[in-house]
């Protein structure tokens, strides 16, 4: 549509977690075949989440909006990281791809929520 405000596209926070969705559903391409229903798609819904309520914010008006979806976006990031410790724990996730999933989990984590505190204090001014 054309006129949206897509101001998400220029987000680095929003580029990471996109990144990290997509790494996310290419591990999860070698999980058992028996959790596709189970820890394969939690995993990758709670992945997507992030980026999509980053994006969702973006195209609500205020910054008391976007805040709100921010902090969605914080659960579930917080929901990817341990389910990625879970995977891990039990096998699914070897642990060298455990280690740079979880690096750059920490980075999208301290990351997002600067930007959270950042809207989040705006709007209360």
């Amino acid at each position: 549509m054309a006129g949206v405000d897509e101001r998400w596209r220029r987000l680095d926070v929003w580029r990471l977690a996109d990144e990290l969705a997509r790494q996310v559903y290419a591990v999860t391409r070698e999980f058992p075949k028996e959790e596709t229903y189970g820890i394969t798609a939690q995993l990758r819904r709670a992945a997507l989440s992030v980026p999509t309520n980053i994006v969702e914010g973006c195209a609500r008006r205020g910054d008391r909006e976007l805040s709100r979806f921010l902090s969605i976006a914080f659960g579930s990031f917080s929901e990817v990281k341990y389910l990625l410790y879970f995977s891990n724990s039990i096998g699914y996730l070897p642990a060298e791809q455990y280690e740079v999933l979880a690096a750059r989990y920490d980075e999208l984590g301290k990351r997002l929520w600067a930007f959270y505190e950042k809207v989040r204090n705006s709007d209360e001014k």
